[in-house]
């Protein structure tokens, strides 16, 4: 299968866009944050670059699953299922309110794996954010993972198996992203809950038509899940938003996420991060009440950072501990 799609790699695609307030504004809503005003030169949140560069296909071009049909920039992958897998990403400077960018896109691998649960076809595309002066500010890879259909009324994996409603001690008051706890030993923790709201909103924001972060008939009905899926990039977001409200002074050199199991959208989760390797080194995941980890993650800070660092800690404490 591989031989196939060779001639997909080094397949460029360049996108303009330029740093809106709106779509700012509406993540800063989304993750429950207080409203801010913000002003020309403001820099943005990391990861907020997901906001911008759509892909505005129109809606006779999209597929059944909701994304656009592959065969324009990425191959033709005939296996059905998509997800967003990890990414690896290199700050150099922050976006602001008002740059004009342009994102440059490359195709530089495509590879085909067969594993215990079928076929797999990875993708990775390369990503460069510049900004109209020529200054690079972000490098992103980003891989894509397309897997074979399930059976319905089956669970593609025994983490998902693993995964029923359940009541947690937490979840009845928290917002989506309230105040975090401090656990002890340079360790915090958030709750989430994750609602249908948030995962709706998330995806307009992104201009993500997926239909397995919002249309629950199809998540279950087509592609097998026992409920809606949290966004990747969504889970990424809220490990750097906990970093950064733990960190508040922390420069974040680069940033790597890979999914290990589907996190869903039926009960509330916990993002974790813990400060690790001299202070220079963020273990992050998200972690289901079940306790599966669903994606973990690494952020590299540019200065070492010690307790003397950390933001204010919300006083309710939990014994939860970070993922192993």
């Amino acid at each position: 299968m591989g031989k196939v799609y060779e001639e997909w790699v080094g397949r460029q695609r360049h996108t303009k866009d330029t740093v809106s307030i709106a779509p700012l504004r509406g993540l800063i809503a989304a993750l429950d944050h207080p409203a801010r005003k913000w002003l020309p030169g403001d820099a943005v949140p990391l990861l907020a670059h997901w906001l911008f560069f759509g892909e505005f296909a129109a809606q006779n071009e999209l597929g059944d699953d909701g994304h656009p049909r592959r065969g324009d920039f990425l191959p033709p992958v005939s296996l059905p299922r998509r997800m967003w897998a990890g990414g690896r990403l290199r700050f150099h400077e922050p976006l602001r309110v008002d740059d004009e960018l342009t994102r440059s896109s490359t195709i530089t691998n495509v590879e085909a794996k067969s594993g215990s649960t079928g076929e797999f076809v990875f993708v990775t595309v390369r990503h460069d954010i510049v900004r109209a002066d020529g200054k690079l500010l972000v490098e992103e890879e980003q891989d894509i993972v397309y897997r074979e259909a399930v059976q319905v009324g089956h669970n593609q994996t025994s983490a998902v198996k693993a995964e029923r409603p359940s009541a947690q001690p937490w979840a009845a008051s928290v917002r989506p992203c309230g105040a975090f706890n401090d656990v002890g030993n340079r360790r915090w923790e958030r709750p989430v809950a994750a609602s249908a709201t948030l995962l709706f909103r998330y995806s307009a924001l992104t201009f993500n038509s997926h239909r397995i972060h919002y249309d629950r008939e199809y998540a279950t009905r087509v592609e097998g899940y026992p409920g809606l899926v949290v966004h990747g990039p969504l889970q990424a977001t809220l490990m750097l938003d906990l970093l950064n409200s733990a960190l508040p002074d922390a420069r974040i050199e680069s940033f790597s996420f890979r999914g290990r199991a589907p996190l869903l959208g039926i009960n509330p989760f916990a993002v974790q991060a813990e400060l690790r390797r001299e202070g220079r080194e963020v273990l992050l995941g998200t972690r289901t009440g079940a306790g599966i980890v669903a994606m973990e993650g690494v952020a590299v800070l540019s200065e070492p950072c010690d307790e003397e660092t950390t933001g204010v800690i919300a006083h309710n404490q939990t014994s939860s501990s970070f993922v192993r």
